[in-house]
């Protein structure tokens, strides 16, 4: 019974969001509702997560329609076939994904950027819903052209679609207030449907929805232009690189917050599922939403039933309760789009960055800007680009460790810095990061500074190498100098903790018989005591 209770609670508040999600896309509203049908019930199948909850998503509506505008008229037959196509792109995107094993993709979106990106495409949805809010017209693509053209045909502001917009706006938020479980948007709905009804809002200027297609979503085979593969796999993408990157942490947060087993690769086979779903049904792109989940555990959903029962809730509206939404006023929907866009804007996201990492808070900015600026593909591309970027400067100038002995005696590894020592005449070194071509010379740097910068002087320099789980042909060629290096400086060059897939590389690279076999250790404490055995057989 409370799953019972949940799926219907949970389609009430769908069943508007999506609606304005589908306007964020560019496509009927009705292909919004058809997100939380076949596509919703599809992933409840098969997928893990109990909580995860899969529909028509901000970010990546806003993503298509940011690429698709760019080559068709939005809502054209033309875009309606291309949107079904990226669907489809990203749901057998999706499952070559699963079957290579490769979701790790999505963890190169880093958390920075993702909340730069989708704050600057909230800024952009909000703007764009603003002529709609005031019954005006604007032109314009990108959200500066948008503004522009908003405050140009401020004068022709239908007092009547404003008023709505602002009965819409204050329900949501004054329900919201009250008990965010009651479901604002759809009472504004509900009600801006009756008063259209009753005092006919076409006849006095308001524009309303119109037509909406009723009974079950047919299959559809979209085709395509040669012209268009570039926007199509574009979309398509950049669409995957976010339902990866934002399905995997939802689902990832929930399982540790309800205590449930996740299988993340069985998720990526049910968004892939949906996906194919959504495209071969006249709906468009769906994703892993935080929202859609959030509302899910806050009715008391506890498993994927929930989800199947909103789905069969969603069923007997698109089949006998279509004809109502016709009279929907469009500024109900821009103003329901309209407070979508403000809540992906995540203030408290970009404090807790500026805060924490000041220097990541810029490159977010930089992000959310080029959104705004520029427009939504050159916003993905500059998140990917900052997440590799991030990526890069974690693993190029990573922060290295010496071993030295702390106040009590006990052995501990501290930060380098110059003049540091393990004990007279050794240095056991750990470099913290896989070696590879980019920070092969920090290594040789920071090792042969610390030799030349020892109190004493160094007889044995011990590489821990625990952190490399593989090796490049420009690492071997720094190793075999760093080797030669340390002869000619009379230091011993020693390596430990030398796994079996590492030791297999550079025994057929030639190193192991440069460096000698006896110079290999099975870990640090191995070297140190040979070290001091060979001290002490020196000494006596």
């Amino acid at each position: 019974m409370p799953e019972i209770i949940a799926g219907i609670v949970m389609a009430a508040i769908f069943i508007p969001e999506v609606m304005g999600y589908a306007k964020i896309a560019g496509m009927p509203i009705v292909a919004g509702i058809y997100t939380i049908l076949i596509p919703m019930a599809v992933f409840a199948i098969f997928c893990s997560s109990r909580h995860l909850i899969v529909g028509a998503d901000s970010a990546t509506a806003a993503i298509m329609f940011g690429i698709l505008v760019t080559a068709a008229v939005p809502g054209s037959p033309v875009y309606l076939s291309m949107a079904y196509l990226v669907a489809i792109l990203c749901g057998l995107s999706l499952l070559i994904a699963r079957v290579f094993g490769l979701g790790f993709i999505g963890d190169f979106l880093s958390r920075t950027a993702l909340v730069g990106f989708l704050t600057g495409v909230g800024i952009q949805v909000a703007i764009s819903q603003l002529g709609g809010m005031f019954g005006l017209t604007t032109t314009g693509i990108d959200a500066f052209p948008k503004i522009i053209s908003f405050i140009s045909n401020l004068p022709q502001t239908s007092l009547t679609t404003l008023m709505i917009s602002i009965f819409v706006v204050a329900s949501i938020l004054i329900f919201r207030r009250i008990n965010p479980k009651i479901p604002g948007a759809l009472i504004a709905v509900v009600g801006t449907i009756i008063v259209s009804f009753l005092f006919d809002f076409t006849r006095i200027g308001v524009s309303v929805v119109g037509t909406v297609p009723n009974g079950f979503p047919v299959i559809t085979i979209p085709t395509f232009n040669a012209l268009d593969l570039y926007a199509l796999f574009t979309a398509a993408g950049a669409c995957f690189i976010v339902i990866i990157a934002q399905s995997a942490a939802t689902s990832r947060a929930y399982s540790v917050k309800c205590a449930d087993e996740l299988d993340e690769d069985r998720d990526i086979l049910g968004l892939g599922l949906s996906n194919l779903a959504a495209g071969l049904t006249g709906s468009f792109v769906v994703n892993g939403s935080p929202t859609k989940t959030q509302i899910a555990v806050d009715s008391g959903a506890r498993s994927q039933l929930a989800t199947l029962v909103t789905a069969a809730v969603v069923l007997l509206v698109v089949l006998f309760f279509t004809k109502p939404l016709s009279f929907l006023p469009n500024a109900t929907l821009a103003s329901i789009v309209f407070l979508i866009g403000l809540e992906m804007v995540n203030v408290k996201g970009l404090k807790d960055i500026y805060h924490e990492v000041p220097a990541e808070f810029y490159l977010a900015l930089i992000t959310l800007i080029t959104v705004v600026a520029v427009g939504v593909l050159w916003g993905i591309v500059a998140a990917v680009i900052i997440s590799l970027l991030l990526h890069l400067s974690h693993s190029y100038r990573p922060n290295n460790s010496i071993l030295i002995r702390n106040e009590n005696g006990e052995w501990q590894f501290v930060p380098v810095s110059p003049g540091k020592y393990t004990d007279k005449g050794l240095i056991v070194y750990r470099f913290n990061r896989d070696l590879y071509y980019a920070n092969a010379e920090k290594l040789k740097d920071e090792v042969v500074n610390l030799v030349e910068t020892s109190k004493y002087p160094v007889e044995w320099l011990v590489l821990d190498s625990g952190g490399f789980t593989g090796i490049d042909y420009t690492s071997v060629q720094m190793l075999k100098e760093l080797k030669i290096q340390m002869d000619k400086m009379n230091v011993v060059f020693v390596m430990t903790t030398v796994f079996p897939s590492l030791r297999e590389q550079i025994q057929r690279s030639g190193f192991i018989k440069v460096l000698g076999e006896e110079n290999l250790y099975r870990g640090v404490n191995d070297a140190i005591k040979a070290f001091e055995n060979q001290k002490w057989s020196h000494n006596n």
